[in-house]
């Protein structure tokens, strides 16, 4: 009996393997390009480390990765999971902001919970507010058709403003010109990884895991996952089918903003004293979601691998100013091989479109050999 299944190469995840894979070859090669122009001796040396510094110091490296995974993982997902209902969410920043910042005013402030459970309300609560400011370009977009983007970017720094005035005006150290840290007794419990990889390592990277298996389900295997897809594909024809292409797009950008916001509470709440800063800036791992959702194919399992790619790499480039490599090389390198990520969607499409083209000669070889 025939399977209908597609062959391996057919295979659309299959396809997305293989556009990420040379994606990331592309950048890998104009990053040593770069290196050689900035220190051609050390070249060959420098790319070693770049590819090798994940295990450079063994578990402890690795526990290094995982911590700079964890919360571009769960921007990435928040990109992600925006992208596949047809939306842009560009304020993942903002939202991001807003999460870490609740998340350690309930830390610090909600004394009256006991200090083994407090963490799972901040991390609640970062949610819920990420949630919430993520329902503000919702509505516009739903009510007023107001684009996602423009708005996103407006709400990304009127959160960093507000945040700012609100660790002043609640949980400011004056004498570090930044926010209070949250003591280890409050923080995410280790729960053993952190003796295997290291203090920064906890129960966040186990959550952010779960959170990207959940959104997997939910989109692939729920009817308010389809309902959401759809209307990202096509939102006229989702409402002729009887959907609320409205609703869809309040509640996947609200979901979307939840990921965001919980992504700020597992970085702030990993018991290593990390303090929230005092700066008109908005923080990269908000923009570095974009790229991980592109890297992983707005795919939320795609999102893990991607996410512990780019810590990988970062955590090499890091190694290699033993080299006396600037950081300035080092931040051009891995930004390069994150950039080449955006391409593999032109990739993906060139794949396709070869083996469509493939298919096409063999049926008309076929049809040729039948004829004679």
């Amino acid at each position: 009996m025939k399977s209908n299944k597609p062959a391996l190469m057919e295979r659309a995840s299959f396809k997305s393997i293989v556009s990420s894979l040379i994606a990331i070859l592309m950048g890998l090669v104009v990053g040593f390009i770069i290196i050689l122009i900035a220190n051609p001796s050390d070249a060959l040396q420098g790319l070693s480390i770049l590819l090798t510094g994940g295990f450079r110091e063994g578990l402890s490296s690795i526990g290094q990765v995982i911590y700079l995974a964890v919360p571009i993982m769960m921007t990435g997902l928040s990109v992600s999971f925006a992208y596949k209902c047809g939306e842009f969410n560009i304020g993942v920043p903002g939202q991001y902001l807003v999460g870490r910042f609740t998340a350690v005013f309930i830390a610090l402030r909600a004394t009256f919970i006991p200090d083994n459970l407090v963490w799972i309300f901040a991390i609640l609560g970062a949610g819920i507010a990420g949630a919430l400011w993520a329902l503000i370009p919702g509505i516009l977009k739903a009510a007023r058709n107001v684009n996602v983007v423009i708005s996103g970017i407006m709400c990304n720094y009127i959160g960093m403003l507000l945040v700012i005035q609100g660790i002043k005006a609640t949980i400011y150290n004056s004498t570090g010109a930044e926010s209070y840290a949250v003591s280890k007794a409050r923080s995410i419990p280790g729960f053993g990884l952190n003796q295997i990889f290291g203090d920064r390592v906890n129960l966040g990277i186990i959550i952010a895991i779960l959170l990207c298996v959940l959104a997997w389900f939910i989109m692939n295997k729920t009817t308010f996952g389809y309902e959401l897809k759809a209307c990202g594909f096509n939102k006229d024809a989702a409402r002729y089918a009887g959907m609320n292409e409205k609703k869809c797009i309040v509640l996947a950008l609200m979901i979307s903003g939840f990921f965001a916001g919980v992504g700020g509470a597992l970085t702030y709440l990993c018991g290593t004293g990390k303090t929230l800063p005092i700066t008109e800036t908005l923080p990269n791992e908000g923009w570095n979601g974009i790229p991980v959702a592109l890297l992983g194919f707005s795919n939320p399992i795609g999102c893990i691998f991607a996410a512990l790619f780019i810590g990988y790499m970062n955590v090499g480039g890091n190694y290699m100013q033993s080299l006396n490599i600037a950081i300035e090389v080092i931040d051009i390198i891995v930004a390069v091989i994150i950039y080449f990520a955006s391409f593999t969607l032109f990739i993906k499409a060139l794949l396709e479109r070869y083996q469509r083209n493939k298919k096409r000669k063999a049926e008309m070889q076929n049809e040729g050999g039948k004829t004679e």
